[in-house]
Order: structure tokens, then C-alpha cells, then sequence
């Protein structure tokens, strides 16, 4: 438990050395980022109808699932994610700090990409970076944040960082269950992924065709990110 909190104290420190508490709401679309939605498990309830889009049909079975037992912080995270993907972005943050002040690691390690995710997507990359690194430091070898890391790497200009981030995600993701375990918020999120982990692994040809689908994307920095890609290939 120790460690977790000092996980949290890491991302609050980093977070005010970005100059303090970043207003949510104050987007900056040009500098939007936005990485992957990771669920607190692959097989929890209502996982499979969020990664299928079926969202009243995840809320319910999530409702269910907390008026049932109030502790479910799994529940909790992916409920979040329920509300994320309407656009319901405030919602989302208030369930997933809840999520981190009650939940054991894995739990909280969730919350953390996603509230990574809500900032990356607003546009300031440094705090995603801040809640990276404390999820990071609670357990790092876990594949599924990794790949978050990763993306956020390529993001932020780190083409050499987020490969080999990305080799060490798919080592420790033998068969790929964390990547098929992702929801997507928007279809770039996926075609970054596909695109990393491709050359990644040295598949150049299906590299090639998803940078070039990332690049007429609508977010500019990942965009630029697969034009340094496609150059550097």
C-alpha cells in the first residue's frame, strides 16, 4: 500500500511541475493525443459489450454489478470507461479518481491509464505523462499500460522509445490477450496501436498502410507522428 501511494504522490508531483493543476475543460484540440481504454479486466462484466460499442447494454450490466456489491472498484473503472465513451469526460474522471483512492493495484492501475487518456485527449501530454509514470510505479510489468506508455512515447515525439516500448509490451503480452482486452475511444487509437506494434515486430508492409491511415487521421500530432514514420522507414 505504500508503494501505491507513493505512486499517486510521484503523479501529483509531476503534475506541478507542468504548472500545476491543469483545467480539464481547457482543451487544446491541436495537441490532442488520445491513446487506448484499458478495462480493469478482460472478462469482467460488461467488458465485452464496451469493446463492441453496446453501451447502454455495458452501463446496465455494470449498475447491476455495483448495486450488487459497492466494492466492485473494477466495476467502478469500467463504468468510467462507459461514460468516456459517451463524451461524458467529467463523469469518467470523477469514477476513475475514486477508482485509484479505493482500489488495489490493478484496479488502480487502470483508473490511471484512463485518467492519462482524458488528459492526452484534452491535449497536455505531460500530465498523461505524470499518470503513466505513477501507474508505471505500481506495477511495470504489466503489458496492457505499457502499451499506453508506448503510444504516448510516438506522441510525444519518441519514435525510437515507443518501438522499443512497444517490443517490451508484446514480450511480456505473449498471444496478444491485453491488446484484444482495449477499448477504443476513436478508430486513430487503434490504427496507432496496430501501426506500433506492426513495425514493432517488423511487419513493415502493414506498418506502412497504417501510418499512412494515421496520417489522414483528424489529430494533428499523430498525424506527424506517422509522417516521422514513414520517413524514417
Amino acid at each position: 500500500m505504500r508503494a501505491i501511494r507513493a505512486s499517486l504522490v510521484l503523479a501529483t508531483t509531476a503534475l506541478a511541475a507542468c504548472g500545476g493543476q491543469v483545467e480539464p475543460s481547457a482543451r487544446r484540440p491541436d495537441a490532442a493525443a488520445p491513446l487506448l481504454v484499458t478495462l480493469a479486466a478482460a472478462g469482467a462484466p460488461g467488458a465485452r459489450e464496451l469493446r463492441a460499442g453496446q453501451l447502454p447494454e455495458a452501463r446496465a450490466r455494470l449498475e447491476a454489478t455495483l448495486a450488487a456489491d459497492p466494492d466492485r472498484v473494477d466495476a467502478l473503472n469500467d463504468l468510467a470507461v462507459s461514460y468516456y465513451l459517451e463524451a461524458r469526460g467529467d463523469a469518467a474522471r470523477q469514477l476513475l479518481e475514486e477508482a485509484v483512492n479505493r482500489g488495489g493495484p490493478r484496479e488502480q492501475q487502470a483508473a490511471l491509464v484512463n485518467l492519462a487518456e482524458l488528459y492526452a485527449v484534452d491535449g497536455y501530454l505531460n500530465a498523461a505523462q505524470a499518470y503513466l509514470g505513477s501507474e508505471r510505479a505500481i506495477d511495470p510489468s504489466r503489458p496492457g499500460p505499457a502499451y499506453a506508455a508506448a503510444l504516448l512515447a510516438d506522441a510525444r515525439g519518441d519514435r525510437a522509445g515507443a518501438v522499443a516500448a512497444a517490443r517490451m509490451a508484446m514480450r511480456a503480452d505473449e498471444g496478444g490477450a491485453a491488446r484484444r482486452a482495449f477499448a477504443f475511444a476513436y478508430p486513430e487509437e487503434r490504427i496507432h496501436l496496430e501501426a506500433l506494434v506492426a513495425e514493432a515486430s517488423g511487419d513493415l508492409a502493414v506498418a506502412e498502410a497504417r501510418w499512412r491511415e494515421l496520417r489522414a487521421g483528424r489529430f494533428p500530432v499523430l498525424a506527424q507522428a506517422a509522417q516521422r514514420h514513414l520517413e524514417e522507414q
